[in-house]
C-alpha cells in the first residue's frame, strides 16, 4: 500500500512542515485542527461553540479531499483550556 497525503483546498493551509491528512489504504490520519478560517487564516471571533464548529467544517473539508466524510470517524481527541467550556462545545 502507498502513503497518500492530503492537501485540501477548502480547509487552511497547514502552518507548519506537516499534511493536512495522510492516508494508508482505507485509513485516514488528520492532523490537529485548530479554529482556523480558511480564508483569513485567522482563529474565528466568538466563543467555544464558534471555534467547535469550524474545526468540524474544517476538518470535513480535509475528509472529503481525501475521499471520506465525518460519518466514517472512528476517533477524536479534543483538548479544551477551560473544562467550562465543555457543554457549549
Amino acid at each position: 500500500m502507498d502513503i497518500g497525503f492530503v492537501a485540501a483546498d477548502a480547509a487552511p493551509k497547514a502552518i507548519g512542515p506537516y499534511s493536512q491528512a495522510v492516508s494508508y489504504g482505507e485509513l485516514i490520519y488528520t492532523a490537529g485542527q485548530i479554529a482556523l478560517d480558511p480564508a483569513t487564516m485567522q482563529i474565528v471571533s466568538g466563543g467555544i461553540g464558534e471555534q467547535t464548529e469550524r474545526v468540524l467544517s474544517n476538518l470535513e473539508a480535509v475528509l472529503r479531499a481525501a475521499g471520506s466524510d465525518l460519518s466514517r470517524v472512528l476517533k477524536t481527541t479534543v483538548f479544551l483550556q477551560n473544562m467550562a467550556d465543555f457543554t457549549a462545545m
